[in-house]
């Protein structure tokens, strides 16, 4: 909780600092505008000037949660080491982020495709796939990956991640660590793209479950 006063003109940043801590202490439905205001002593009237309602909170949370996370990914693609070293840091500071902020991960992909969400929004919570595709086409050219459609691959790595950080977040590892987890999976990840798993293949897999 936000012990200190706001500094003038950051009352938007606090505000959403604070309801990112209620999501995850509270849920979605523990969040209020009155309380917030409460929560960093200012007027009840005070939100209203950043978030129109609710539902403006929420949305600008998710916005905040995608920038952050995109953030964390882009600096770990732009770390130092080799390409599958980048590779497993993007997959840890993805996992890491889920981890530390489950509830927001949610409100940001559930925000994300609802059928009224904002293009900037659906753009900035794909940017992390697009960097994934990016690493993965950097990778192919380099020899290290085999051919493959990128955007098919970036997203079964996505698919893979996220299903380990869900699970990660709600402590379902039965008693694998989470380092050990995202290692494994990233391991079997970058050796199924070298060995060249046929793109097709997936691409037809992946529109056979669009159709179930």
């Amino acid at each position: 909780m936000i012990e200190q006063p706001y500094h003038h003109g950051k009352l938007r940043e606090a505000l959403l600092e604070r309801a990112m801590e209620t999501i995850e202490e509270a849920g979605v439905e523990g969040l209020s505008l009155r309380q917030l205001a409460r929560d960093v002593n200012v007027s009840h009237g005070a939100p209203a000037k950043h978030f129109r309602d609710k539902q403006a909170l929420i949305d600008a949370l998710a916005m905040a949660g995608f920038e952050s996370m995109n953030h964390r990914i882009r600096t770990a693609a732009e770390s130092g080491g080799t390409l599958q070293e980048r590779f497993v840091s993007v997959a840890k500071a993805y996992v890491g982020f889920a981890v530390s902020r489950p509830a927001l991960l949610t409100v940001m992909y559930s925000t994300k495709h609802h059928p009224d969400s904002s293009a900037e929004l659906r753009n900035t919570g794909g940017q992390g796939i697009e960097i994934a595709q990016a690493m993965i086409i950097e990778a192919q050219d380099a020899g290290e990956l085999a051919p493959g459609d990128p955007e098919t691959l970036a997203m079964v790595c996505f698919v893979s991640l996220h299903g380990a950080a869900l699970l990660a977040a709600g402590k379902h590892l039965e008693g694998t660590t989470v380092d050990a987890m995202v290692s494994a999976t990233t391991d079997t990840l970058w050796a199924g793209m070298a060995a060249g798993v046929p793109a097709a293949k997936i691409t037809q897999a992946s529109h056979a479950g669009q159709r179930n």
